[in-house]
């Protein structure tokens, strides 16, 4: 028995343990993201975008939450630029930068030793 090859991969990158309608939901809800990111960014801007969803999906993500946001609200007046990109990129930067903190925990450590050493 022969198997077409596209079906093979369809179903190898299935997850098998869920169901077809929530893959569904799944797709529509990325075409819809997609779409309104298309009609938000001009083309330097989504490139700018897909190549930070590459290196930082988490930060992608959020950029394009907020973007989808503003968009819904109507605070974006046209397209965004790759300049205008690179500015909600900083502001994001901003409100989810981590603070590195070393916290130097010492303890007294108790040596049987110290008495007899004179």
């Amino acid at each position: 028995m022969i198997l077409d090859c596209d079906i093979c991969s369809d179903l190898l990158l299935q997850d098998p343990s869920a169901d077809p309608s929530q893959q569904e939901a799944k797709q529509r809800e990325a075409e819809i993201r997609n779409t309104i990111l298309a009609q938000v960014l001009d083309q330097a801007a989504r490139a700018r975008l897909s190549n930070l969803a590459l290196v930082k999906p988490d930060k992608a993500k959020a950029v394009e939450n907020y973007l989808i946001q503003m968009a819904r609200f109507g605070q974006l007046a046209g397209k965004v630029s790759e300049q205008g990109l690179i500015e909600i990129l900083e502001k994001v930067s901003q409100q989810t930068e981590k603070k590195t903190t070393v916290k130097f925990n010492r303890r007294k450590v108790l040596d049987s030793d110290e008495e007899d050493d004179y």
